[in-house]
């Protein structure tokens, strides 16, 4: 998956959902004190390959290390500091790397289970941020934060944890409105100049890491991680690409499993140009549905004549941009890329389509300033014009775990055809901003791969009919693979669905958390 542009946490949803909207947004194992003993595992293993498939570097020293808590964050959480190595296969102290991690106790009422690790995706997404939200009130239910310790890492190159650095603040505003349709050779220059630029400046800034931020290594992370809090089996939420890290994480240690919800499920076994082609197929799908919506009422900027004129309407708002960008108020204008990017934003939950319409109304009357503010919340963009590393990271992880959608710019234009057939609206755009990893400086260690986790306990994968950044199809596909897979269906809009407004699969989910019992197998829920 290496759409750089076009990726995003769910966590940062629904952090961003106040700042945009007046509201947002089978058997068990126990868990014991008793810390596990390193796993046979070496640092050259894709990640579908067996734990024990080769010889064990020592890691003793990093399973046995004793973290030190100290108060951080919010009321009733602890930080702490984790040590791991740069390489897996040749651990050296010399060279480890820090890792962030955080925690917040068990609330009670009820005995306690264990730990509960989150993951809200990406790949870039902050889990410490995310934990932030999901232990306490306003996130996960009150019955699961009693019983479980809740608990984060920010993975390898990500945030706190040696993060992964590629441009300037400035340059960034430069390079996320860089336009992303190019219609001549001229403009596929100034792409492929950009995209070479943000990879130069990733080996630049963070040459050592990028070699060692796959999948796969966090994977291994959040196992030294879960022998240290205490637990012979990791319990784990992951949205998005954190259900991807998740069943990596099944795939090397299947039976260090406990209860692994995938929520929002990524398929493994599709390459990256696949999976690009299937988000435009996702983020279209995603477009009918608000559109649909959209012109059922008297003031929807795209017209009331039906969903199919709404989207020429919102092609040609895209070609204005293309041609004369908007100001917005700001020294910044608002591009063709900028606009797209603030449409894709608003896709991820419908709490976001009445700000959706506010922002298409103000475009139609000349003001920019509405479809950037959604774009500068997808790549997280502070008022004082402040990036995170959630996009570098994002680049790192993706060209790092599978090979390039496309070796250059002719080949981007030979698919452009398909990309279009998948969506109208953001074919082209996901198609060009799958290019990036063409040029990155290191070379791909991971390959696309079915993980089957032979001998894990039951895992729920979570999955979303009209979800748009992880299609349907990618959890019915991983919970086919995965040997000891469950799926739980969403028959709704929106990326992931747990804690998301349906009764129905938090009724589902939670049982499974609490007591270890999945749903039937193909669940679906309304």
């Amino acid at each position: 998956m290496d759409t750089l542009r076009l990726l995003r946490t769910c966590g940062t949803v629904l952090a961003v959902a106040g700042a945009l909207l007046s509201a947002c947004s089978a058997n068990g194992t126990g868990h014991s004190a008793v810390a596990s003993s390193p796993p046979n595992v070496s640092g050259t293993q894709p990640a579908a390959a067996s734990a024990a498939a080769s010889p064990a570097a020592d890691l003793t020293s990093y399973y046995s290390q004793k973290l030190t808590w100290r108060s951080c964050l919010d009321t009733g959480f602890q930080c702490a500091t984790m040590k791991v190595p740069l390489d897996y296969a040749h651990p050296d102290s010399a060279t480890d790397l820090k890792l962030a991690v955080a925690r917040k106790k068990a609330s009670g009422p009820g005995g306690r289970l264990g730990s509960l690790l989150v993951n809200p995706g990406g790949p870039g997404g902050s889990a410490i941020d995310y934990l932030r939200y999901a232990a306490t009130a306003s996130g996960f239910p009150a019955a699961v934060r009693a019983r479980y310790d809740m608990a984060a890492v920010d993975p390898r190159g990500v945030a706190r944890s040696e993060p992964v650095i590629c441009l300037t603040d400035q340059q960034m505003d430069a390079y996320t409105a860089t336009d992303v349709t190019p219609d001549d050779q001229s403009e596929i220059n100034k792409l492929v100049a950009a995209d070479k630029s943000f990879d130069q400046g990733c080996e630049k800034r963070s040459g050592k890491l990028l070699g060692h931020v796959s999948t796969v290594d966090s994977a291994r992370d959040l196992d030294v991680l879960r022998a240290l809090l205490g637990d012979n089996k990791l319990t784990y939420v992951g949205e998005s690409y954190g259900s991807f890290l998740g069943a990596t994480y099944a795939g090397l240690f299947p039976k260090r499993v406990g209860r692994l919800v995938l929520d929002g499920a990524v398929d493994p076994s599709v390459s990256a140009l696949d999976s690009s082609r299937a988000q435009a197929g996702g983020f279209q799908t995603a477009f009918n549905s608000f559109a649909a919506d959209c012109v059922k009422l008297a003031a929807c900027p795209l017209g009331t004549k039906s969903a199919t004129d709404a989207g020429h309407r919102l092609d040609q708002l895209f070609t204005k941009l293309d041609a004369n960008p908007l100001p917005t108020g700001t020294t910044r204008k608002l591009t063709e890329a900028l606009g797209t990017t603030g449409v894709v934003e608003a896709m991820y939950t419908n709490a976001f389509w009445p700000s959706l319409r506010t922002a298409l109304t103000k475009a139609e009357k000349g003001d920019g300033s509405g479809l950037l503010q959604l774009s500068d919340a997808y790549y997280e963009r502070t008022s004082s014009g402040k990036y995170p590393n959630l996009m570098y990271a994002n680049a790192a992880v993706n060209c790092l775990d599978f090979p390039p959608a496309f070796t250059g710019p002719a080949a981007v234009e030979a698919a452009l055809p398909s990309f279009e057939r998948a969506s109208s609206h953001f074919g082209r755009n996901l198609a060009w901003a799958s290019l990036p990893c063409a040029y990155w400086p290191v070379p791909a260690t991971g390959r696309p791969h079915r993980i089957t986790a032979p001998g894990a306990a039951p895992i729920l994968v979570v999955g979303t009919t009209r979800d748009p950044a992880t299609p349907y199809a990618w959890a019915k596909s991983l919970a086919s693979q995965l040997t000891s897979g469950v799926l739980l269906t969403y028959n709704g809009d929106g990326h992931t669905a747990y804690n998301r407004g349906s009764a129905c699969i938090d009724t589902a989910v939670n049982h499974y958390l609490l007591d270890g019992a999945t749903p039937a197998n193909g669940k679906t829920c309304s």
